[in-house]
């Protein structure tokens, strides 16, 4: 199963996520979308989930939940903001979600991979408007019936 990650599109939808994306089975958006629509062209490549963020508006927070959580393949992945956390660091996730085998969460706009222990923790970066000199980025996650460990990757996007 290949699942599109990605955070922090502030409204804006690059077309090289439509590439990144292209069949992909899922797509998670760990907040900060912008408007609404933008989810409705997601959703026109696979089946999203989503959270509202911090700069959420009413019309996008009041319909997302700030926690989503999902089993794909036997995996329990937890989706998030991580605004909740101050500045989310890979620690505090695992403190605060203790039971999953892998958090994904944005907020930072700085993408990461951190596997140091469990569970798993993913950051896609920010896919929207380049900020804080940081460069465009969403992951993508790979799992498996076999159990075999996740497959994951930061998949830069052009500036």
């Amino acid at each position: 199963m290949r699942i599109g990650l990605i955070s922090d599109t502030h409204g804006l939808l690059r077309p090289e996520v439509f590439d990144a994306f292209e069949g992909v089975d899922r797509i998670l958006h760990a907040g900060d979308i912008g408007p609404a629509d933008l989810l409705v062209e997601l959703e026109a490549l696979a089946p999203l989930t989503a959270v509202s963020g911090n700069t959420d508006r009413y019309d996008v927070a009041s319909t997302l939940p700030e926690t989503a959580e999902l089993d794909l393949l036997g995996r329990r992945l937890v989706l998030v903001h991580g605004h909740r956390l101050g500045s989310p660091t890979p620690a505090a996730l695992r403190t605060t979600h203790p039971q999953a085998d892998i958090v994904v969460f944005g907020h930072t706009h700085r993408a990461l991979i951190d596997r140091s222990a469990s569970p798993l923790v993913v950051n896609p970066g920010s896919a929207g408007a380049t900020r804080f000199g940081l460069p465009a980025s969403v992951a993508m996650l790979t799992l498996d019936r076999t159990g075999s460990p996740p497959e994951i990757a930061i998949v830069p996007l052009t500036q």
